[in-house]
């Protein structure tokens, strides 16, 4: 009797504890979880273009749909400020993956102000650089631009580019002002008054409407610069290097975020209202809607990231036959071709 007693017992400690792990485990749920999350996973920082548009919701959309944490990444996303910006922040060590104007990065790179970084992949097939005035401020061609104030970021593409377009365009840069401006203000800069035009990609034209409830005045670059990509994933050329299937995998994954969003805009926008909460759903989609003519192109086909060799060296001969690089290149010194979705 004693010992069914005891047995007895035992069995309700047992019991009992295991309810005191339970709660105890409950308790702590979230921190449990994380860990288990990062269990054989690898801790990734990815910087977007240029803050937290449409234009860059395939991140999220890539981690909230598990294709990160498929290919064994614990992603964290932060807002990127420019091709010179992010340039910096991998080379520097405080971010691992990133996106740039990839003829921002070739201006970058021969003119020596910055190197360490290569290409792994592209984003978009043609440049979406642009200057975006709205009606009423007199501007209709490139010309206009002429006596007028911009505003952009100090390491845009489109302000560090646009020297190159204006030669072509046949404009007069000295006749051109900037001012400096920050990614998530330029367009109540615009709307403001204060300025007439602001450097943005092609794709904001849903969100300048959004923001200055007047119809924008769009000059894309590529009407002068044809052959220019726009985006492309950057890493640090020694994680390149020496971690070349992780790359892989990650460009991988990030792809099919963007495969994903530029299939299902509507989603993809929710997905970053989810995550950034200033965000305007219909104007993401609407920006998504846009970019998807310039991830595809006859050059790429159907495939998705692909970067050409042959494309990159037009992009350097324009570039230096505009005098825009003070130092010859070649596409391998700026796209690593090893890593690299092939064309």
């Amino acid at each position: 009797m004693r010992r069914l007693t005891r047995t007895v017992a035992a069995a309700a400690l047992a019991t009992a504890l295991a309810l005191v792990s339970a709660c105890s485990s409950g308790s702590d749920k979230s921190d449990d979880a994380k860990s288990a999350g990062a269990v054989g996973m690898e801790k990734v920082t990815y910087l977007t273009s240029f803050g937290n548009f449409g234009r860059d919701s395939y991140a999220w959309v890539a981690k909230e749909k598990g294709f990160f944490k498929d290919a064994g990444f614990d992603v964290e996303i932060k807002p990127g400020q420019g091709t010179g910006y992010v340039i910096q922040t991998i080379v520097g060590g405080q971010a691992d993956f990133g996106p740039i104007d990839l003829t921002g990065g070739i201006l970058q790179l021969g003119n020596g102000q910055a190197k360490d970084f290569v290409a792994v992949a592209a984003i978009q097939q043609r440049t979406m650089a642009a200057i975006v005035s709205v009606e009423g401020k007199n501007i209709a061609t490139p010309k206009d631009l002429e006596g007028k104030k911009l505003a952009d970021t100090p390491s845009s593409v489109v302000r560090n580019l646009f020297p190159t377009y204006a030669k072509l365009a046949g404009v007069d840069a000295s006749k051109v002002t900037w001012v400096n401006g920050e990614p998530q203000t330029l367009m109540g800069t615009l709307a403001s008054g204060s300025v007439d035009g602001i450097g943005q990609f092609v794709v904001g034209q849903p969100t300048v409407e959004a923001v200055t409830k007047k119809k924008p005045v769009v000059l894309p670059y590529s009407n002068v610069m044809q052959d220019l990509y726009g985006n492309a994933l950057i890493t640090s050329t020694k994680i390149a290097k020496e971690k070349p299937e992780m790359v892989k995998r990650f460009t991988e994954a990030l792809l099919k975020g963007l495969e994903y969003a530029l299939a299902n805009p509507q989603e993809a926008a929710d997905i970053l209202k989810r995550n950034v909460a200033a965000t305007n759903p219909a104007a993401a989609a609407a920006e998504l809607q846009l970019m998807a003519a310039y991830v595809r192109s006859s050059n790429s086909g159907t495939a998705l990231g692909t970067l050409d060799s042959g494309r990159v060296a037009k992009s350097i001969a324009l570039l230096q036959g505009a005098g825009a690089l003070k130092q010859n290149l070649t596409p391998d010194q700026i796209i690593d071709f090893n890593v690299a979705p092939k064309a």
